[in-house]
Parts: C-alpha cells; sequence; structure tokens
C-alpha cells in the first residue's frame, strides 16, 4: 500500500510540474495537460528538454504506483 502511496505522489508532482511548464508556453498546452492528462504525457515529449525531470518523476510514480496492483496483499 506504500508503494501505491508513493507513487501516486511522485506522479501528482510530475504531472502539475508539467501543467506548470505548459502554461509557461502557452494557454493552450495548459489547459490541454490541466484537463486531459494525457496531453501532459504528449507536452513532455515534444518539449523534452525542459520537461524531461518532470516527464521522468510522472513516469516513475505511474509505474510504481501501478506495480503496487500487481502484488499479493498481506492478510491484516
Amino acid at each position: 500500500m506504500n508503494l501505491a502511496i508513493i507513487g501516486a505522489v511522485l506522479a501528482v508532482v510530475g504531472d502539475l510540474w508539467i501543467v506548470v511548464l505548459a502554461f509557461r508556453t502557452g494557454l493552450l498546452w495548459g489547459f490541454g495537460c490541466f484537463l486531459v492528462p494525457p496531453v501532459g504525457l504528449a507536452y513532455g515529449a515534444l518539449h523534452f528538454r525542459e520537461a524531461w525531470k518532470p516527464l521522468v518523476i510522472a513516469v516513475i510514480g505511474l509505474a510504481l504506483f501501478f506495480a503496487n496492483f500487481g502484488q499479493p496483499s498481506r492478510p491484516s
């Protein structure tokens, strides 16, 4: 469960960072990234030089979040 929480936090931080960078580029990019999350990944790919750090953070966060669901749950 802790891995999912850490992954979710990293994904949100990376995504918000991408949204801020997108708004600096233009209003359409900013609103697109804010309202449609996959647009943020497209923005990160198209503007890789300036957005590689938040893109990597968001992808690692998503990987940690979804990796947690493959683990068997522990009995309480």
